[in-house]
């Protein structure tokens, strides 16, 4: 039986009608891990089991992201869109020498974006931004780009000329910390004022030092936010919770809601990032 936990007691609060969850993954039974991926996590946790997930909080609408454990392979992720149907998005893994008819066949799946993950088990690395911007550009897709953004000062020149909308994954993902006024913070909120970057909320437990359920030294910058540009504002429960390994260490779906709830105090902040952001970059072509 699988430590992980598909329902419980609900969130204090309820999420707006139409509400987009844009940051989990799904494992069907028939697509094993790449040999240079990690492994898939344990009950390989799919449709079935999500939409329980979604039930508990109130999601209406989904954004599947390609996991790491299929590395290039964008197979499991086509069959989940088919088995999640209509309300469900993807993020795909491609590089720049992916066929413009390979594009073709993603977007009729249902893709909508493709993923940087530049940290221990990603498949495409930094080193491809570029390019992968210029494809995502090119088919009116979303980048997602995750890396340890205590390089985001380095790393803010390349990333402020991007071309198409972008979402820096994982509440930035910065590892060595940062203050609410520090130069990581005022970084991100200049590349949120250029207009294409998105910030995400999703996965806090990865980076924050400070212990559940306030997390409180991530909690801090992303208030700053928050309130900064909420229009840029996007969330995600990150379902399956790849990283835990025991019923322990599992992190509180609804716990982890509430404090999204925490940081958009106001329904129209609100209405935003679980609707119309996510909703304008996902679903609307």
């Amino acid at each position: 039986m699988t430590f992980r936990r598909y329902t419980g007691q609900p969130p204090r609060h309820a999420l707006p009608a139409g509400s987009i969850d844009t940051q989990l993954h799904l494992y069907l039974p028939d697509y094993p891990a790449d040999p240079n991926g990690p492994a898939i996590p344990a009950g390989c946790p799919g449709p079935a089991e999500y939409r329980q997930v979604m039930g508990w909080l109130g999601i209406s609408r989904c954004v599947v992201t390609q996991g790491n454990a299929h590395q290039f392979d964008n197979e499991n992720l086509i069959a989940s869109l088919a088995a999640m149907g209509d309300i469900a998005r993807g993020v795909a893994v491609i590089t720049g020498e992916t066929p413009s008819s390979e594009l073709e066949r993603l977007h009729a799946a249902g893709i909508r974006g493709a993923r940087i993950m530049d940290l221990p088990g990603g498949a495409t690395g930094l080193s491809h931004l570029e390019e992968l911007d210029a494809r995502a550009a090119e088919m009116g897709w979303v980048l997602a780009v995750q890396f340890d953004g205590s390089r985001i000062c380095e790393e803010e020149a390349r990333l402020a000329k991007l071309q198409s909308n972008w979402i820096l994954d994982h509440h930035g993902k910065i590892f060595s910390g940062a203050a609410p006024d520090g130069p990581e913070v005022a970084a991100i909120k200049r590349l949120l004022d250029k207009g294409r970057c998105h910030f995400k909320l999703a996965g806090i437990y990865e980076s924050a030092k400070h212990p559940a359920p306030a997390f409180e030294d991530v909690s801090a910058y992303t208030r700053v936010f928050t309130a900064h540009a909420p229009e840029r504002i996007v969330w995600g429960t990150n379902f399956p919770h790849n990283q835990a390994t025991s019923a322990e260490n599992y992190p509180d779906d609804a716990a982890l809601l509430d404090l999204a709830f925490s940081w958009l105090p106001k329904d129209e902040v609100r209405q935003l990032a679980f609707v119309e952001n996510p909703e304008r970059l996902f679903f609307r072509h």
